[in-house]
């Protein structure tokens, strides 16, 4: 592995390479912050691919990208004379002592829950002028990841069930109110309720130390292998899925069972 000199020599050069592009280059020269935006959030997700598939290679490149961009804003911010790169770690730093008084101060804690808890009272002590602790979860999260941050803040602060069999009891209540609906087809209740079991359903999976994301993702791309799978093995046999029965195309699903578990 590189030292510590290599390591700073190598972000050194990337923050010259940065200056040198942001000088020369005719696309660099025109981005902003918002033009960058939702290029961030693509390099994010491919990142969260690279995780998922565990390959440390595509990971390295990944999160290249993603500090290439921490570095572009830095740039941006630097010549709006709001921050630079300094700034940026000098912020994190002082967040990350503060944040860790267990480390960094006197503060005794037991285990990583109480680190949790004391992390979000920390955080609406900061003078931020926050009065919730969900305040600081963003809008624009997808549904699914929302509700697991928003469940994991309210428990930093002591706002949570007790044991994994509480939750589960919520998710057969919450299923039985959504059934009820679904007999009674009113569909605005019907996305109400379904809405409540997805939710402690999260909840569940937060309690069982299961993160639902990649959970639902790592199912998504078995789902994805065994249907290519099926499309595959119905050309080979010169059928269209459109002209095949249910019944045909399951024996080709249950093959792929033994290929994609």
């Amino acid at each position: 592995m590189n030292t510590r000199k290599q390591q700073l020599e190598a972000f050194d050069r990337l923050l010259t390479i940065m200056n040198e592009l942001r000088e020369q280059c005719p696309w660099d020269k025109k981005q902003t912050l918002e033009s960058l935006r939702h290029l961030t959030i693509e390099e994010v997700y491919e990142l969260g691919d690279a995780i998922l598939d565990n390959d440390l290679e595509e990971l390295k490149k990944e999160l290249g990208d993603v500090l290439l961009h921490i570095v572009f804003y830095a740039k941006i911010g630097s010549e709006k004379k709001a921050f630079d790169i300094a700034d940026i770690a000098n912020s994190i730093s002082d967040k990350l002592i503060h944040r860790h008084p267990h480390i960094y101060g006197d503060v005794t804690v037991e285990n990583e829950e109480e680190v949790k808890q004391n992390w979000e009272k920390i955080k609406l002590q900061e003078g931020k002028g926050r009065k919730s602790v969900l305040e600081g979860v963003p809008k624009s999260l997808p549904a699914l990841v929302k509700a697991n941050r928003i469940q994991d803040k309210v428990a930093g602060v002591g706002f949570d069930w007790e044991e994994p069999q509480q939750v589960w009891e919520k998710v057969q209540e919450e299923l039985t109110e959504f059934n009820e609906e679904v007999k009674a087809g009113n569909k605005e209740n019907m996305e109400k309720e379904f809405g409540d079991v997805l939710f402690s359903m999260i909840n569940y999976a937060r309690f069982i130390k299961v993160n639902p994301e990649n959970a639902l993702e790592k199912t998504n791309k078995k789902f994805i292998n065994r249907f290519q799978y099926l499309e595959e093995k119905a050309r080979e046999n010169g059928k269209d899925l459109s002209d095949m029965s249910l019944t045909e195309m399951d024996v080709f699903w249950e093959e792929s069972k033994h290929f994609f578990k």
